[in-house]
């Protein structure tokens, strides 16, 4: 009993050391791309030393990882606090859930999504995954709402409407995409929304 008394701060010390790791990493991936940040600057930034990163994660593509299921769990605890606290306002859960998600996006910058397209197109896959998880349930959510409250269009299933949104965001809001059209992913996936929505949206739903 002693010997795990003492293992729960030396637990508690790893986690947050390895919060703190990912936390840095995202800041300077985000903003900087990952192609250009060394472990070694990660390790110099955080007065660590490398053995100490690696302890933590075996390779930058491990960091990487991390730094991404790090951005969508606190994507996803938003979206949960916005739909619990707005669960019969269709309009103001959809401005609320289009404002976080895009002011999230907004921290992704450019080198960031030519990195990924460059070097990690394997690691996109995830958050393809990840993101089609989001739309589903958050959107898909949203949209049976509005259906029930008459300002999302009944005359297509619900199902269907998400299906649309979703391929439109796969086909469009990608690194080599975002690239050719010029766009950040913050612009790219408030375009594909507001086509969607332009869509089904219902007459009465619409503000004049």
């Amino acid at each position: 009993m002693k010997d795990a008394r003492k293992s729960v701060p030396r637990n508690r010390t790893a986690d947050a050391s390895r919060q703190r790791i990912v936390e840095a990493a995202r800041a300077h991936f985000f903003s900087h791309g990952f192609r250009s940040v060394t472990m070694d600057d990660l390790a110099e930034e955080l007065g660590v030393s490398k053995k100490t990163l690696y302890s933590h994660f075996p390779s930058k593509i491990a960091l990487l990882e991390a730094v991404l299921a790090d951005k969508f769990a606190g994507l996803e605890a938003n979206l949960e606090e916005i739909t619990r606290a707005y669960p019969h306002d269709f309009p103001v859960a959809l401005h609320e859930l289009l404002t976080n998600t895009q002011r999230e996006l907004d921290e992704i910058k450019p080198p960031f999504v030519r990195d990924m397209r460059q070097k990690a197109p394997q690691v996109f896959k995830i958050v393809e995954r990840r993101r089609a998880d989001l739309i589903e349930r958050f959107f898909g959510k949203l949209f049976v709402e509005g259906q029930r409250t008459g300002i999302v269009r009944k005359d297509l299933p619900a199902r269907l409407l998400i299906e649309i949104l979703l391929g439109a965001v796969q086909a469009v809001v990608n690194p080599a995409k975002i690239e050719e059209l010029g766009l950040t992913p913050q612009t790219a996936f408030a375009s594909v929304v507001k086509v969607v929505l332009d869509g089904v949206i219902a007459r009465k739903g619409r503000r004049t």
